[in-house]
């Protein structure tokens, strides 16, 4: 893959215009930025759950947070990549001028990175799946008859519900609404297969996917533009843009120093832990006599530490994608930018991992949000995918009515009416999700507004 082609201002449903930066104030890739900033999906992400339960008297991160600290980090990454190349080989920025807008890319697309992730984290994903898999949903099997859309349902993935609401014309709200540029939408697009081919071994990067049928034709329009490298054609795999190494590393450092962070003001790990755990990851003999010397307070000490980690994994982490730009060009570096990590880092970061897991993602607060997420979502799709499906009773037309118009299909194919019931509910927040759940479940009686 050549970057001269990598990097496009053409956007997504405005391809008939000409990119022009007549704004002096921003590029078209700022233009993306700022688009996702402003935008409805962006902000429910306040109310959409990271790791711990929302909201307490004790501050944690949520999906907006993160998503916003994950852009920053991106940013510097790309920016970084940028000088260094613009350095050790000024004949590729004079060739390929958009290398300055590496870091605008990478920021815009880790706004959207977790936009298609529904409530109460990875478990609404699973509580998705399992609907399909062990639920009522399972009965649609027979008469879905296509694999490929069954797969879409019974694997149902955060990564390609984003591309999915980047790009689908929902009803009402003009076609292409966001018209992100073609670029950044790859950048999104973490594992570039279709559904089949997610959760195969063998395949590089193929742990999940990265759009759903109906957004396959999409898909193969970007990476066809940006001239990515195909794989496969059935199922469609293509290899990965290569700026989504560095928006996925940005996702990994942010999610696992921050979570420590967390788990200290929760109490979840003692100062000492965290403390130990992130003077690993900086590797910088100076600073425990800085941590003795000029604070007193331990959040400020484990703030200085969080500070200081990243900014060591974000210089690792471009070394490792400046050093491996041959491998990942051509599709054959296989592995994350954080599983590169030169040792005594690479250790420390290995740790880290090991803690979380154990300690942070097992916490009982945690679980007990997972398992309810799992009741909630169950609970919403066994009453409006049936109810959407068939709408032949006064209960099911009620039903339908409480779904947004701009979720509704004209579409009379059982995949295109399922699709616009995950629409809805994946788009909730946690505490909308709760609600409705609570409401429609006559658990609670609503209110008069």
């Amino acid at each position: 893959m050549d970057w001269k082609y990598l990097l496009s201002a053409r956007r997504w449903g405005q391809e008939e215009y000409i990119a022009r930066d007549q704004d002096e104030a921003r590029s078209q890739f700022q233009r993306d930025y700022d688009r996702l900033i402003f935008s409805s999906p962006f902000r429910r992400l306040q109310n959409k759950t990271q790791v711990f339960p929302l909201p307490g008297s004790v501050f944690v991160h949520n999906r907006l947070t993160h998503s916003l600290e994950v852009a920053s980090v991106a940013r510097s990454m790309g920016n970084i990549f940028f000088n260094r190349i613009k350095k050790q080989n000024p004949d590729l920025f004079n060739e390929v001028p958009l290398l300055s807008e590496v870091g605008n890319i990478v920021a815009s697309a880790s706004l959207a990175h977790d936009l298609g992730n529904p409530a109460f984290g990875h478990s609404g994903e699973a509580a998705i799946s399992r609907y399909f898999t062990d639920g009522d949903g399972k009965g649609y099997q027979s008469q879905l008859n296509n694999d490929q859309h069954w797969k879409d349902f019974t694997s149902f993935e955060g990564n390609a519900n984003a591309l999915r609401m980047l790009t689908h014309s929902f009803k009402g709200k003009g076609n292409g609404a966001f018209a992100l540029t073609y670029s950044t939408l790859a950048a999104i697009v973490k594992y570039p297969c279709a559904s089949p081919a997610g959760h195969q071994k063998g395949i590089i990067y193929r742990k999940k996917y990265g759009f759903f049928q109906s957004e396959q034709t999409t898909f193969k329009n970007i990476a066809e533009e940006l001239q990515m490298e195909k794989v496969l054609d059935e199922p469609l795999i293509y290899k990965r843009h290569p700026l989504v190494y560095l928006v996925e590393a940005a996702d990994d450092i942010c999610y696992n120093i921050i979570d420590l962070e967390d788990a200290h003001r929760l109490k979840i790990l003692s100062f000492d832990q965290v403390r130990d755990l992130l003077l690993a990851v900086c590797n910088d003999e100076r600073l425990p006599g800085r941590l003795a010397d000029d604070f007193s307070d331990e959040d400020a000490k484990i703030s200085l530490l969080r500070a200081k980690a990243i900014n060591k994994l974000i210089l690792q982490c471009v070394d490792v994608f400046i050093n491996e730009q041959e491998a990942i060009l051509n599709g054959s570096f296989d592995k994350s930018l954080t599983d590169a990590l030169d040792a005594p880092v690479s250790d420390a970061w290995k740790a880290i991992e090991k803690v979380s897991r154990e300690k942070i993602y097992n916490y009982s607060s945690v679980i007990q949000k997972e398992v309810a997420g799992y009741k909630v979502m169950a609970g919403l799709l066994e009453e409006f995918v049936p109810a959407l499906i068939n709408n032949n009773t006064h209960y099911y037309k009620k039903l339908v009515h409480l779904i947004p118009s701009q979720f509704l299909t004209d579409n009379d194919d059982l995949y295109s009416k399922i699709q616009s019931v995950l629409d809805f509910v994946s788009g909730m927040t946690d505490l909308y999700a709760v609600e409705m759940y609570s409401k429609i479940k006559g658990i609670s009686f609503p209110a008069l507004s």
